[in-house]
């Protein structure tokens, strides 16, 4: 098959990347007149999009080769994404948008997904395929993997919720071949699944900077299709190629279970903090500005939902998730482009969002607080401006039993409760935790506790104990003699062999230097319902850190705020938490749910996993005891025995010489628990912490909640306006990692929902009437589902 990789942006722009399209599109078409069995296959709908708007004429003749089957759309996705940092949510928009641009531009829909050259791959993905109406992957990537060899070509890749796909990995490892003897010798040799396979894929064309398939190559194919002493060739399509395997060798092939790791460019889960900061900030305001849109629609109060402005934003979102711009392997141009393409969603989503909130309450001087996530909450919430305008504006309980306090900066602190995916005025509940309290210890360290932990920090910042009060255990294991205490800032060295900017090699763990230069340390909140210090440190004559560690009325978790003025040369950044805990794995967070890792080394598959990624937590727990490490916007980790670590900031200078260079602003925090982290709410934590409560001006008269769910193990992800129907969908998974039953209940007038897939296709006769505005669930571990409900 004829393919011509195109990296969307990787040493050139978003620009230059319409050219390359145009170039390499019209030379494949000029081919197809002269070869008559050439067929091409080409991903990515945005690179379609491009070609449309800017090439007309072009485009027509490629949509007259698509119908003759001989230009063959592959992928279903927007972009050949990033398999490992993108959300659960993004990586169905992914599917949604590219699925939905084929459907309308060539009345087809992709079966295959096509991702050959991302750094690792999820384990959800396999159920994101699926619900996309995709039951078959191609990549090469893995071949890459620097110790362990790949066992497979071709086989069954299962999810963590059990969901199964065809995978096939090209054996001539490459996906930019020139269909020389020696590549097609390797397709035979390199063969890993002999005696349950007997066909490959050979993708052949220039790539990565375009060009695709030239003269040359289909004059060497005329030739060698029909040459004795090399493997048969003949000029086929993806589909005719799986059916083959699925007919003759589906039930004879392997399956491999969970991630499939890139034991290779690990150091794309760091670089370019900038870029996935603002990647996880706008994954969410995007959610919440389509929450309260389509409550806003539902209820009356707007008038039309801002579809085209979202799917411009969410587009945009989709394409800055690219494989070399999220990983943050391109050139300054590009990451210039991508971060005026946020600067653009952020300033036109928050518009969004404030008239969609103050559309849903009355005007007012007073606040009201949202709460974006589907469980109650009860915590502390900042309020932009000064006590006298503080006021509850019609709660059930008013001013008089409201706690409020100063924080540092002069603004309003108040301890409120909120309920699920919700609005209220500021409301006290019923119960209000032990105050917080922050006194000097005699050995000159810090204590803040506030009766479910208790914190001893030094005047480095440095954590020497953490407990939890009610049980007295212990969160953390020091050791003075080699510097392991919560919350050390440790450098390395950090020079690849190869990909300056993708690599972090095994060997930077031999060079750890513990940040023990503190410049300052003082206390700066003192409030009953907020206490913190702030701490100043050197890293070196260049580089500086300032961080805030609090502790908030009723939090069960240390956090610790954090600016980084970083001015480096290929230095890395961690922060290290050695934990008063005994386990052989670490679970860490990916895309609607978790997997665990081993802390060990045992074997080389261990051994060449001393970098992975995970999302807003990783955990590390022995029974009925852990300790997890909560963050804002990091998806860098290591765990190595008990201490867990979070990646911080790197410094390569290749491609993009500044990569990273300036003022760095990240949260994360610590949270001790009892029990399993699931029953601990350790997953609630790390959505609050990247979902902070929010505070507009304006009143209403109760606290309302626009849906809820009655089992903690079901989280509600997203609600938004249907694609083309009046409805809105709601997209809940289980959390927990067991089967799981649930009523999600809701205050809006619905009278009937159906489950759909990720496209928003049902079957009308599956559309269930129901009462009260509840709907029963029932999920399978890690399982999520997309739910259409309707007004009365």
């Amino acid at each position: 098959m004829g393919h011509c990789h195109i990296d969307s942006a990787w040493l050139w722009p978003y620009d230059e990347t319409k050219r390359k399209c145009a170039r390499s599109w019209a030379s494949t078409l000029q081919l197809m007149e002269d070869y008559e069995d050439f067929t091409f296959v080409c991903s990515q709908a945005q690179q379609f999009d491009w070609v449309k708007t800017n090439y007309p004429g072009l485009y027509s003749r490629l949509k007259e080769q698509v119908k003759r089957g001989r230009f063959i759309p592959v992928g279903g996705t927007w972009v050949e994404m990033d398999g490992n940092l993108p959300s659960g949510e993004a990586f169905i928009r992914q599917f949604l948008y590219g699925q939905k641009f084929f459907k309308e531009e060539f009345g087809i829909q992709c079966k295959e997904f096509w991702l050959p050259d991302t750094f690792g791959y999820s384990a959800q993905l396999p159920q994101v395929m699926q619900a996309a109406g995709i039951q078959r992957f191609l990549t090469q990537k893995l071949s890459w993997s620097l110790i362990n060899k790949f066992p497979h070509n071709t086989f069954h890749w299962q999810g963590i919720d059990g969901t199964s796909c065809l995978a096939h990995f090209p054996p001539a490892d490459n996906y930019n071949s020139e269909l020389q003897v020696q590549e097609l010798l390797k397709t035979s040799t390199n063969q890993k699944d002999k005696g349950r396979v007997n066909h490959g894929i050979m993708l052949f064309g220039h790539g990565d900077g375009g060009g695709g398939p030239k003269e040359d190559m289909l004059e060497r194919y005329e030739r060698l299709k029909n040459c004795d002493g090399i493997p048969k060739v003949c000029m086929s399509n993806p589909t005719q190629f799986f059916e083959i395997i699925e007919k003759e060798s589906s039930a004879n092939l392997c399956t491999w279970v969970g991630e499939l790791y890139l034991e290779l460019h690990q150091g794309t889960f760091t670089t370019q903090a900038m870029i996935k900061k603002m990647n996880r900030k706008l994954e969410f305001l995007l959610q919440h500005v389509e929450l309260f849109q389509s409550v806003g629609c539902m209820q009356g109060v707007i008038d039309k939902y801002p579809s085209d402005v979202l799917d411009r934003l969410w587009k945009q979102l989709l394409l800055n998730q690219f494989h070399d711009v999220l990983p943050g392997s391109c050139t300054n141009q590009v990451v210039v482009d991508a971060l005026t393409l946020y600067d653009d969603i952020e300033i036109a989503g928050n518009s969004l969002l404030q008239k969609a909130v103050e559309a849903l309450v009355q005007p007012a001087k007073s606040f009201v607080v949202c709460n974006t996530n589907s469980w109650k909450r009860s915590e502390v919430v900042t309020l932009k401006t000064s006590t006298g305008e503080d006021q509850p504006g019609g709660g059930k309980r008013q001013k008089s039993s409201l706690k409020t306090a100063r924080d540092n900066e002069g603004n309003t602190l108040a301890f409120v409760e909120v309920p699920s995916l919700g609005i209220s005025p500021l409301t006290s509940p019923d119960e209000i935790p032990e105050r917080v309290t922050i006194e000097n210890t005699s050995d000159g360290h810090i204590l803040l506790q506030n009766g479910i932990i208790a914190a001893t920090i030094d005047r480095n910042g440095r954590v020497h104990s953490m407990k939890c009060i009610r049980s007295d255990r212990e969160a953390v294991r020091t050791s003075a003699e080699t510097n392991h205490y919560g919350n050390q800032f440790v450098m390395f060295d950090d020079i690849p062999l190869f990909w300056d900017a993708w690599d972090v090699m095994d060997y930077h763990l031999e060079t750890r230097k513990p940040i023990v230069s503190s410049t300052s340390c003082v206390i700066l909140d003192q409030s009953d319902l907020r206490c913190s210090i702030i701490v100043k440190l050197n890293i070196s004559s260049k580089s500086c850190i300032e961080q805030i560690i609090s502790l908030d009325m009723g939090c069960p978790y240390l956090k610790f705020s954090t600016k980084v003025d970083w001015h480096e040369n290929h230095k890395f950044l961690k922060v290290e938490f050695p934990m008063n805990v005994r386990a052989v794995n670490a679970t860490y967070e990916i895309q609607f749910g978790h997997l665990q890792r081993p802390t060990h080394r045992n074997t080389s598959w261990d051994s060449a996993r001393y970098e992975v990624v995970g999302h807003k937590w990783a955990d590390l727990s022995e029974y009925g005891w852990g300790v997890a490490l909560l963050n804002d916007c990091k998806y860098g980790h290591s765990c190595h025995e008990n201490v867990l670590s979070l990646s911080l900031l790197r410094s390569p200078k290749s491609p993009d010489p500044d990569a990273d260079m300036g003022r760095h602003e990240f949260a994360y925090a610590l949270f001790p628990h009892e029990g399993t982290f699931q029953d601990a709410g350790v997953i609630q934590g790390a959505y609050d912490i990247n979902k902070p409560l929010m505070s507009y001006h304006g009143n209403i008269d109760q606290p309302i909640s626009f849906f809820e769910v009655d089992n903690p193990a079901v989280i509600i992800e997203t609600v938004k306006k249907g694609e083309s129907t009046n409805s809105v969908v709601l997209r809940i998974y289980e959390a927990f990692g067991g089967q799981a039953k649930a009523n999600v209940k809701t205050s809006l007038a619905i009278n009937r929902f159906v489950r759909c897939n990720i496209m928003e296709e049902f079957n009308q006769e599956d559309v269930v009437t129901i009462q009260d505005g509840c709907i029963q669930v029932s999920l399978k571990p890690f399982e999520f589902q997309s739910i259409m409900v309707y007004l009365d």
